[in-house]
């Protein structure tokens, strides 16, 4: 009978196991990987450099995808007003001496602002 319980408790846990550590091992050691590699790296070097270019490009492709085929609540609010809250961000990262998060800030306010504007005007 014991063994049974065992069996059936294994059973049951071994998913959330499996995902623990796969998901432990998947991340950490990349980021061991990365702290022994990071002190012998340049920042200027060629590899670093790829590196931010291709990091870059993933960035932009997911902004370009969430203005221009936007899912879910944000296709809800027309083009006009994704295209302005970008240019909104842009202008308000580069006036605060390119601070990521004062862009992001500004351009989900210009946003949710328009969006709720439009939205009175329509309802």
């Amino acid at each position: 009978m014991g063994g049974t319980t065992g069996t059936l408790l294994l059973e049951t846990w071994w998913p959330f196991v499996m995902i623990l550590v796969a998901g432990w091992l998947a991340t950490d050691v990349w980021r061991w990987l990365g702290v022994l590699a990071g002190g012998r790296l340049r920042e200027d070097g060629e590899l670093l450099i790829w590196v931010r270019c291709v990091a870059t490009a993933l960035v932009a492709g997911v902004i370009s995808k969430l203005i221009l085929f936007p899912q879910g609540v944000l296709a809800e609010t027309p083009l006009w007003l994704r295209l302005a809250a970008a240019a909104v961000g842009f202008a308000a990262f580069f006036a605060a001496r390119q601070r990521v998060f004062v862009g992001v800030l500004a351009a989900e306010v210009f946003l949710i602002a328009g969006w709720l504007g439009v939205d009175a005007v329509a309802g």
